[in-house]
Formats: C-alpha cells, sequence, structure tokens
C-alpha cells in the first residue's frame, strides 16, 4: 500500500478533477467537489489549505470510493 504523500488542497482538487469531479462552490477556505454517480451524489469539501492532514486525505479518499493508487498515481 502506497504511503500517502503530503498535498495541497488545490492539489487534491486537480486529482479528483481527473477521477471525475467537478468543483461545486467555494465558501471560505473550503472547495466542494461532486462527483454523480448511478446511485447518487458523492459530494466532498476539501480545505483550501497549504498542506492538508494525514486524517484529512485519509477521509477524502474513503469518501471519494477511490483507491489510493487511484488517487495518487503521478
Amino acid at each position: 500500500m502506497p504511503k500517502i504523500p503530503v498535498l495541497s488542497g488545490r492539489e487534491v482538487c486537480r486529482i479528483l478533477e481527473k477521477n471525475g469531479f467537478l468543483e461545486i462552490r467555494r465558501k471560505g477556505s473550503h472547495i466542494v467537489m461532486q462527483r454523480k454517480t448511478v446511485d447518487g451524489t458523492i459530494t466532498i469539501p476539501i480545505p483550501d489549505h497549504k498542506e492538508l492532514r494525514v486524517g484529512t486525505l485519509q477521509a477524502i479518499i474513503r469518501q471519494s470510493l477511490l483507491s489510493k493508487t487511484d488517487c495518487f498515481v503521478v
């Protein structure tokens, strides 16, 4: 299992956009990304910080229903 790198909020948004998510809105220091699926809609708030904590990245991965290798392969 790959180690989770230190990423910024904007980098995470770019990764999610490559996996089918769209930026819906920005409010304050958070960016809201969304993807429509057959079962419904997945909505993920992402803090627009320079460095996201490991736990925050893990929560984003879990909510996005993507694997770690899908998210962080460059």
